[in-house]
């Protein structure tokens, strides 16, 4: 059975600007970086909070490049303030592609547009009473 997760991968073509964009917008660090038996460039990036990591592949020169279909998925992370992560995101350079959309639940969510076309979805849980 399986025990955990560890990781989920993503295939970019400019890892360092995926790298970045992860670091700038969402201040997400760098756990650790290797090249792959295949000559891949792999960056583990750590989430706050969590023993999960993001893995962010780039293939070496002569593999097909990425090409992201529309919605074909996203990553999810908790914020305290949906609309105080906006503005600091915003401010960055970052702003939200959709919402904020508040949810029948209370909480809210929105997104904002990684590189390479994947979607970073931010959600807001609703507050305890």
């Amino acid at each position: 059975m399986v025990k955990k997760l560890l990781h989920t991968r993503m295939r970019v073509n400019d890892v360092e600007r995926t790298v970045k964009f992860y670091q700038d917008a969402l201040g997400l660090t760098i756990a650790r970086r290797s090249i792959s038996p295949r000559g891949a460039q792999i960056v583990f990036l750590a989430t706050p909070n969590s023993d999960e990591e993001i893995e962010i592949c780039q293939m070496p020169s002569g593999a097909p490049p990425v090409q992201v279909q529309p919605d074909l998925m996203h990553l999810a992370f908790e914020v305290e303030s949906l609309a105080e992560f906006a503005r600091q995101a915003t401010a960055r350079g970052f702003p939200l592609s959709d919402g904020p959309t508040p949810l029948s639940s209370g909480g809210v969510i929105g997104f904002i547009d990684a590189p390479e076309g994947y979607e970073i979805e931010l959600i807001e849980r609703p507050k305890k009473k």
